[in-house]
């Protein structure tokens, strides 16, 4: 198992659709220290579904933490124990999540309303592992939002002996906004988390929400534990390498193109095994993002990924173009 002491300084957040194990693996390229989630996974699918599909990852994402949604104790500690079988370093309660789904489950940001329930399921999953486990949440949910309503419910939380919390730094909004706008209206309070941080020294905060360049991560790392990236992640994933470079506990790539070669390894890889190239080339359209060529890189992948499952060639095609624009850039130069 990892040593997670070490690597809360980055992480890259859960999201749907998105971190699934092969962008797992490209963000691993990038930043070789941070700490990686899965997407939120509900305990039903995991006590009664296909479990290769849900929980199979490459071993070189660690370390790696799984997201549980759910609010049955017994099943968390569950699936608690199921992450430990399939070699999870963190198992991690989702208390974020505003979408209608999880609000019809008893799960996700609703559960900021329940915190009595939340400290018995996190007590349960304390007591069924070894590994840590930790909690997302946010500032609070519809009318139940104060600096005081959250500094509560995480004192209620921490008395499970969780000694880690990470805070998307927005409220949620079950009725009236959807997923994608809850992501984005409500506004900010870095602050109230700078405080909590300072209000209770013995917990591990780390800030989720508006972190998308080095220099705003390192303004945040002044006050609390480490930085968590969501979109920005995705949409421009370099800035990841960045941030490794910057203040990460590994070595990052030396510029975008150095990794490709990886990529490619693991497009033989999945090529083998029957993995159609788009389910990774979708994932890595923002590699070039703000570089020139960035759009010819990405309208390549996205019209040829579909027309050739197999094409394990998909990548050096790109990039011979992309090395192209490149040395033009450099001879205008």
């Amino acid at each position: 198992m990892a040593d997670l002491n070490q690597n809360r300084r980055l992480s890259v957040a859960p999201m749907m659709d998105w971190t699934d194990r092969h962008c797992r693996y490209f963000h691993r390229l990038l930043a070789p220290s941070a700490l990686l989630y899965t997407e939120m996974v509900t305990t039903g699918a995991i006590i009664h579904g296909d479990r290769e599909r849900l929980l199979g990852h490459h071993e070189s994402e660690h370390p790696l933490a799984l997201q549980l949604g759910g609010s049955d104790p017994d099943d968390l500690a569950r699936c608690a124990e199921i992450a430990v079988e399939w070699g999870y370093d963190e198992v991690n309660l989702n208390v974020g999540c505003p979408s209608d789904r999880v609000q019809k489950g008893r799960f996700g940001a609703c559960l900021m309303k329940e915190p009595a329930l939340v400290r018995e399921c996190i007590t349960a999953m304390i007591s069924a592992v070894g590994i840590p486990v930790t909690v997302k949440c946010r500032l609070g949910v519809d009318d139940h939002y104060s600096y005081d309503y959250f500094r509560d419910f995480v004192g209620r939380v921490a008395e499970s002996g969780c000694s880690v919390l990470v805070a998307h730094a927005r409220k949620a909004v079950l009725a009236g906004l959807s997923p994608k706008q809850n992501r984005e209206v409500p506004p900010l309070h870095h602050d109230w988390v700078y405080r909590l941080r300072r209000e209770m020294p013995d917990l591990v905060v780390v800030i989720n929400g508006g972190v998308d360049s080095v220099a705003t991560a390192r303004r945040h790392l002044a006050d609390v534990d480490g930085v968590m990236l969501g979109r920005a992640a995705y949409q421009s994933p370099w800035v990841l390498a960045e941030c490794e470079q910057a203040f990460g506990a590994g070595r990052a790539p030396r510029d975008r193109f150095a990794v490709i070669p990886g990529l490619e390894d693991y497009l033989q890889e999945l090529v083998a095994d029957g993995v159609p190239v788009k389910c990774l080339t979708r994932h890595v359209l923002g590699l070039f993002q703000g570089q020139a060529g960035a759009r010819m890189w990405r309208r390549y992948l996205s019209e040829n990924a579909h027309r050739n499952d197999s094409d394990t060639e998909i990548l050096a095609a790109a990039l011979a173009r992309m090395r192209k624009v490149a040395d033009r850039a450099q001879d205008a130069a």
